[in-house]
């Protein structure tokens, strides 16, 4: 395992513990409203500094860009954090949240961890090393015919965005055998490398939601792309993965193409 991904993997597992621990206590967290729809707590900002703190004490000069505390630093190695997403799921003991860890390195996505705390499965992965889940090696399905799929995704926290992403869904679910929207788009993604979802896309997501599992999916076989086609989904945020027989035919789906 590649230096970079054995202290990510040290730092999702101990954030990891440290949400697990208080969720026991999860009505006395003091929960604050980002937008209407998007909380943060005590915890995300804890599990945030013990991943921060663990990096920095290895490679303290590189930078950090964080859910909760942003960008911190300037290097060619650049850690993007989302010490818990699915904060939402995790307040109502919802058991789909994650931790999630990429690294980017002179701006290629180079390594991602995904850690999901209840129930203890770790997802790495690599740039032309593969991705695994628990030290087993992780394809994604071979799903070809879009009735036979099982597809991700997640409504726009922005309201705005609601008028171009329910045409989307409508077009899915009527081509698709299911849709499933389950709250935490890195474990969504993680789920698509290991074959679980047949594909998976979402508008206006942020880095730290998508930057590990974009390392994934692409080690696992499959293709990461914007919605509409284009490859900078980091900056965007509106993804699309698939595997590479199955994603032409849902960017059409989604899109509405002929």
């Amino acid at each position: 395992m590649h230096p970079l991904v054995n202290i990510a993997v040290a730092a999702a597992r101990s954030a990891g513990n440290l949400i697990m621990r208080s969720q026991e206590r999860v009505e006395q967290l003091q929960v604050e409203r980002k937008t209407r729809n998007d909380f943060v707590t005590q915890i995300d900002r804890a599990a945030e500094h013990e991943i921060i703190s663990q990096i920095h004490k290895a490679y303290p000069n590189h930078a950090i860009l964080a859910e909760e505390s942003g960008q911190q630093g300037d290097d060619e190695v650049v850690w993007i954090i989302d010490p818990l997403d699915g904060t939402t799921n995790f307040l109502h003991r919802f058991p789909h949240f994650a931790v999630s860890i990429g690294i980017q390195v002179r701006g290629r996505m180079e390594h991602g961890v995904i850690y999901a705390p209840s129930t203890q499965d770790l997802y790495c992965a690599s740039r032309g090393a593969g991705a695994t889940l628990n030290n087993r090696k992780l394809r994604v399905s071979n799903c070809k015919d879009m009735d036979q799929a099982l597809i991700g995704t997640g409504v726009p926290l922005n309201a705005d965005r609601l008028d171009t992403y329910l045409p989307m869904m409508r077009n899915v679910v009527a081509q698709t055998s299911g849709v499933r929207r389950a709250g935490a788009a890195s474990l969504d993604l993680a789920y698509v490398a290991a074959g679980r979802l047949d594909g998976f896309w979402e508008l206006g997501l942020k880095p730290w939601d998508i930057a590990a599992g974009i390392v994934l999916v692409q080690e696992a076989g499959g293709v990461i792309s914007e919605i509409y086609g284009g490859d900078d989904v980091l900056k965007t945020g509106h993804i699309m993965a698939a595997n590479a027989k199955l994603h032409p035919l849902l960017q059409k789906c989604v899109t509405g193409e002929e």
